[in-house]
Parts: structure tokens; C-alpha cells; sequence
């Protein structure tokens, strides 16, 4: 299965949120790979903590095998070249994790008839390796969103499943910007019918991911006045309500991250010890990202409502 991890603009939470996703699936025991097709700004190596084996692979990352400079790109297994304590002794029953970094010197380009054949065999042979294969893709409307849309319409893809996740955050800005960038009239549906899509199967393929989502009955604001307080319920619930006016209310929202302190200070994954031991990160984050980790590939969540 492909799941494709758009957003509405940069720093709404696609990159670690989708890295935790993909590491909760591995720990569950599948074989997932970690694409990251943020070609202006490649940065999933750093939640992954690979630098050091991300500064070994550059001009052989996504960027360079997609525009014909590379034969093969690279493969990092995030097991054995994490610097991450943790996560350089997985569990027994684990599944492989792969991360195919993007290249530190890369940038947008636009989709060519060669491009767009490399993409299709890449994830055309990834689909068949790995139970699970996670795209990240660049911020908005991006030429990195367009090649996902052309390649998901070719022929060769149609008996592939490709999931898309809309990440934003949970401001009335980024609302309704996610709103824009699916339904907008240049929107990843209006690109997607343009290239082939049929329009209710790319809709039914695509859910919202809302992250750090304040929850005013939570600790972290125990201390705000009442007034704060009542300020911070009526501007959750009018959120609630924008949301469902612009089409991305709770039947399209796959689930929710609340406000994680540790992901604010540092883009990472958000290990058990991280919870259980040493304690710096919020069970009720931990438990939110297990959720939207099984229902990735839950069809009950993927029903038309």
C-alpha cells in the first residue's frame, strides 16, 4: 500500500507525524519504507537521526534517481544507522525500516515523461517489497503532489492501493488552507481528475490529519485562568465548526495529534521508553499516533461517509 503525506504548508506536522506512523507500523512487524519527496527541503533523515548516513548518500538520494542522475537511490536501514539508542535495538518480531533519503542539494523541478517513468517503476517495486510504502511529499500544491497524482493514474498503478494523508495544523489558517489544497479549484482533486483520477475514488482515498491540537482538559493548561480557559473551548469548538463547513469535518479526519512539548522543541520519534521510562513525552501522543498507525490501512476508516 502507498500513503502519500501532503500538507497545506510547511511546519503542520507531515514529516514527523508520518516518520512516527511508519516506525509504529515497523515496530507491528511490517516491512515499511520512508520516501521522502520533499525535494526543496529533505528532512526526514533528522527524525530518522541519520545525518551522518544521509551525508554518505549525497547525489544518490530521490531527487538525483528521479531526474536520470543516479541509477539506483539510496537505502538507509534507520535499524542499523540510526544514532538513536533506542531505536538501534527494535524489538524481536519487528519489520524492516527503510528510509530513501531525498538529496540535501535537490530542489522542485517539474514533471517530465522520463521523470515520471522512473516514479512509477520505483513505486511499483516498492509496493511489491514492502507491505507499506510512506511518501512524503513537499508542502502545497507542489510539482512533487502533481508527479504523485500522474503516477497513481497510469495504468500500471491501478491495482496499487494509494492512500493520501492531509496534514494540518489546528489554526484557522492551516483549516482552511488543507480545505484549499484538496478541494480547491486547483486543488490535488481537481489535479487528480485532470490526470485521470476518477473523482469520488481519489476523494474516498483521501483523509485529514489534524496535529498539535490543544485539549483544554489537559495538564499542559491547568494553570490558565478561567477566562483563558473558556476562550480556548470556543475557539475549539468554532474550529469544529469550520472544519465541517469546508468539507473536512470529523467523517474526513483519520485522527487527531494533540500538542506533544517534546515535538515542539525537537522533531523526533516518540519511542515507548520516551512514555514509559524516561517519561518526556505524553502517553496521550503516544496513544494518538498508535491509532492513526492501525487505522492506515483499516478499511472502516476509508468508507465513504
Amino acid at each position: 500500500m502507498l500513503i502519500f503525506a501532503a500538507s497545506d504548508k510547511g511546519g503542520a506536522g507531515r514529516t514527523v507525524t508520518s516518520a512516527n506512523l511508519a516506525y509504529r507500523r515497523a515496530l507491528a512487524g511490517d516491512d515499511v519504507c520512508y520516501l521522502d519527496f520533499d525535494f526543496g527541503s529533505p528532512t526526514a533523515g533528522a527524525v530518522f537521526d541519520v545525518a551522518d548516513a544521509l551525508r554518505s548518500t549525497e547525489d544518490r538520494g530521490l531527487h538525483a534517481y528521479l531526474t536520470g542522475q543516479g541509477s539506483e537511490p539510496a537505502r538507509i536501514d534507520v535499524w542499523a544507522a540510526t544514532e538513536h539508542e533506542v531505536l538501534r535495538r527494535p524489538p524481536p518480531g519487528c519489520g524492516r525500516l527503510v528510509l530513501m533519503p531525498g538529496d540535501v542539494s535537490g530542489g522542485e523541478f517539474a514533471t517530465s515523461d522520463d521523470h515520471l517513468r522512473r516514479c512509477v517503476d520505483l513505486l511499483m517495486r516498492l509496493d511489491y517489497e514492502f507491505e507499506l510504502v510512506v511518501v512524503d511529499l513537499s508542502a502545497g500544491r507542489s510539482y512533487a503532489v502533481d508527479m504523485a497524482l500522474e503516477a497513481t493514474a497510469q495504468p500500471e498503478t491501478s491495482a496499487v492501493t494509494a492512500r493520501w494523508l492531509v496534514f494540518h495544523r489546528w489554526t484557522r489558517k492551516h483549516v482552511a488552507a488543507a480545505a484549499s489544497l484538496v478541494f480547491g479549484r486547483r486543488g490535488i482533486i481537481a489535479g487528480g481528475v485532470a490526470r485521470g483520477h476518477h473523482e469520488e475514488e481519489l476523494r474516498a482515498a483521501i483523509r485529514f490529519v489534524r496535529a498539535a491540537v490543544p485539549d483544554p482538559d489537559s495538564s499542559l493548561w491547568s494553570q490558565v485562568s478561567p477566562t483563558q480557559s473558556a476562550w480556548m473551548r470556543k475557539t475549539d469548538s468554532d474550529l469544529k465548526h469550520l472544519a465541517s463547513a469546508l468539507g473536512i469535518g470529523y467523517s474526513q479526519v483519520l485522527g487527531s495529534v494533540p500538542l506533544e512539548p517534546v515535538l515542539q522543541w525537537r522533531e523526533q520519534l516518540i519511542t515507548d521508553e520516551d512514555v514509559l521510562d524516561s517519561q518526556i513525552a505524553n502517553e496521550e501522543t503516544w496513544q494518538a499516533l498508535s491509532r492513526l498507525a492501525a487505522r492506515l490501512t483499516d478499511d472502516k476508516y476509508w468508507e465513504q461517509a
